[in-house]
């Protein structure tokens, strides 16, 4: 009998009993046991009351009771719980195919021996780094049991990730609008070759706000063509032409966006433009250039931003002129997003909603040296990203999106209700 007061045997654990679950431990353990038992009794229970009236020729009830199944261990969140389904005999017929009718329980299927959060843990554990050999004394003795922890048991899931990632990029695209797109490469090391994994990442925003997945492929060094190859390839399912992209200026993207979506604006990543620009100057004028770069990117509406790199230009023209070239010779693409809504504005400067997912991924990597191969890092990257996916938010006024795509016109940020050059 469970007791919830320890008796004086029970107060003191014995020596050598360190690794014994704890009272409140064996409490949730049987409450979940006798919940579950119960349960499975009365989804029985309404099966057969279902078809009570349903008899052979003799007058005998074809779905009846019938002892139960051996017992088996499931492992819960609670820990792992010993369970006794009960049985069923249906001896109904399928008119159709001949075969006899089988009760199936939804609660507890057959196969079953791990409850579907489990199931959903192992992965993520896996991804956020935890080797393959960690789990079993890592989740052993919390869940109380290793079945279904081993290094195989991820082995197979990394396969299964292999065909989900494969049917992704074969989806169909045509029923999904994508307004706004990100475009980066992200460099993965792999533990059994000599080259770096290059994957192409896009992500997008829909007509309704929402930020999703467009694709992942693995490219060769962020060349023009791996991009073309990707962007053909979405337009071939159906991608529309998104109405802004978003990307690092060195990125071969840029060739191939406008080979394949040629209508399609450009807007440079502020992020990298940063960086390559402070690349160029000592680090004794990083302070002053950094101030003079926010001016820029930062301004409230075009006109400032013009004057703040007519500042920037005055002040390191003459002794960086490359830095001011890098400003200079992209302003145009920079500075593209004051055309689209103010409350965009924050999604549009920077890749950010790439670079911030792929800090998972190199962590990842970082932990165990790499995947073992492309195909394996492109699937653990895949899940990674889906994984993500559900926290991502959606772009401030998600209302606005469908007005860009519908090409309403805005000014510094503002909707113009009648642009110059249209009929009242």
């Amino acid at each position: 009998m469970l007791t919830v007061v320890p008796g004086p045997s029970d107060r003191e654990p014995a020596e050598g009993a360190g690794g014994s679950s704890s009272l409140i431990d064996e409490i949730v353990r049987e409450g979940a046991r006798r919940m579950l038992a119960e349960a499975l009794q009365a989804e029985v229970d309404a099966y057969i009351a279902r078809f009570v009236d349903e008899r052979d020729e003799r007058g005998r009830r074809l779905v009846v009771r019938n002892g139960s199944h051996q017992p088996r261990e499931v492992l819960t969140s609670a820990g792992a719980i010993e369970v006794t389904a009960p049985r069923v005999n249906d001896k109904r017929v399928d008119p159709e195919t001949g075969e006899r009718r089988r009760f199936s329980s939804a609660i507890l299927p057959p196969w079953c021996r791990k409850t579907p959060k489990v199931s959903e843990v192992l992965p993520v554990l896996y991804l956020h780094g935890l080797s393959t050999g960690d789990f079993v004394p890592a989740l052993g003795q919390f869940l109380g049991s290793s079945a279904g922890l081993s290094g195989p048991v991820i082995t197979k899931l990394t396969e299964q990730w292999k065909h989900e990632q494969q049917a992704f990029a074969a989806r169909d695209l045509r029923e999904v609008d994508f307004v706004y797109l990100w475009a980066d490469g992200i460099h993965v090391n792999i533990r059994l070759e000599e080259h770096k994994l290059c994957l192409l990442v896009m992500i997008g925003v829909r007509a309704d706000g929402r930020k999703e997945l467009i694709a992942l492929a693995d490219g060769y060094r962020e060349s023009t063509e791996s991009w073309a190859d990707l962007l053909r390839d979405c337009k071939r399912r159906g991608m529309r032409a998104p109405v802004l992209a978003v990307g690092d200026g060195a990125l071969g993207f840029w060739g191939a966006l406008a080979e394949v979506f040629p209508q399609a604006k450009a807007q440079r990543c502020w992020f990298h433009k940063i960086a390559n620009v402070l690349g160029t100057l000592p680090k004794s004028a990083h302070p002053g250039a950094k101030k003079h770069l926010t001016e820029i990117w930062n301004a409230e509406d075009k006109a400032h931003a013009l004057h703040a790199v007519t500042e920037l230009e005055a002040a390191y023209g003459v002794k960086y002129p490359k830095a001011v070239a890098k400003i200079r010779d992209d302003l145009d693409e920079l500075l593209a997003f004051y055309d689209y809504p103010a409350e965009h504005w924050q999604h549009l400067r920077t890749t950010n909603p790439i670079e911030s997912t792929f800090a998972t991924v190199r962590h990842r990597t970082k932990v165990t040296k790499g995947p073992g191969s492309r195909a394996a890092g492109l699937a653990m990257a895949f899940k990674l990203i889906e994984s993500a996916q559900a926290r991502w938010r959606a772009v401030n006024a998600p209302h606005l999106v469908a007005l860009v795509r519908a090409g309403a016109t805005f000014i510094n940020g503002k909707i113009v209700e009648r642009p110059e050059g249209r009929a009242a």
